[in-house]
């Protein structure tokens, strides 16, 4: 496999404060990173150094086989101004198209293709008229992740993707993320507390603590001493 990001003994912070240091790894093509740790550990600012919001205080990241950094397809954690977002479905997706378009004041006919292949891919198609504020959370996020995949068609970085869901919502979101990353290649990273999915479904994993982080495979984790501590001791099969 290639790698599309590599991301080489970076050092990140503010203010004089440093958030992390000495952390160094790659996301592969194909590749399901799961970012785990506990709140203020960093993980925040490792997404804003990702998509080019904060520059490393040391080390650099570097683009890969062709990827660019507009080209990453963001789902930030949801806000209570998106959930309200008075838009369309099919306009709320069809502006995850708004970094390829460029000046152009309107959108090509490819650009409005992909948004329908987008909605058919999540099974969201017979929603493209409703109102976005009136869909439940889980079609919320469903129409969100379409608008990320407008975006790339290579990578996906997601922020806590399944906060405020139930726990019926956040298998199906999962499971639909696996399905995007094993059947459609696409890599990809997510923030998450959710150990348990985390363990079943990524196959790297990067803990950050302590101001660095361990990344690993993820059967290799779980069976660290650092890895049981986290995940509770239990096997995640």
């Amino acid at each position: 496999m290639k790698n599309l990001i590599e991301c080489d003994d970076l050092k990140l912070g503010y203010e004089g404060y440093t958030v992390l240091e000495n952390l160094s790894f790659a996301v592969e093509e194909k590749d399901y990173l799961c970012i785990i740790g506990n709140n203020g550990t960093g993980k925040s600012t490792l997404v804003k150094a990702l998509l080019g919001l904060k520059k490393p205080l040391k080390g650099k990241i570097h683009f890969r086989n062709g990827l660019m950094r507009n080209e990453v397809g963001y789902l930030a954690q949801q806000s209570s101004i998106q959930k309200d977002f008075p838009a369309s479905v099919e306009e709320v997706i069809l502006s995850g198209c708004a970094n390829s378009r460029g000046l152009r004041p309107f959108y090509t006919a490819s650009e409005k293709r992909k948004v329908q292949e987008n909605m058919e891919l999540l099974e969201i198609g017979d929603l493209s008229k409703k109102c976005f504020r009136e869909l439940s959370g889980g079609q919320q996020q469903r129409v969100l992740l379409a608008r990320a995949l407008c975006a790339s068609a290579k990578l996906l970085l997601l922020d806590e993707p399944t906060t405020g869901l139930d726990p019926q919502m956040t298998t199906s979101f999962f499971e639909t993320i696996q399905k995007l990353n094993r059947e459609n290649g696409i890599a990809v990273i997510m923030v998450t507390h959710d150990t348990h999915c985390a363990a079943k479904f990524s196959n790297h994993i990067l803990h950050l603590y302590d101001k660095t982080g361990f990344y690993s495979s993820t059967q290799s984790y779980i069976r660290t001493k650092l890895g049981q501590a986290y995940m509770g001791g239990h096997r995640h099969d």
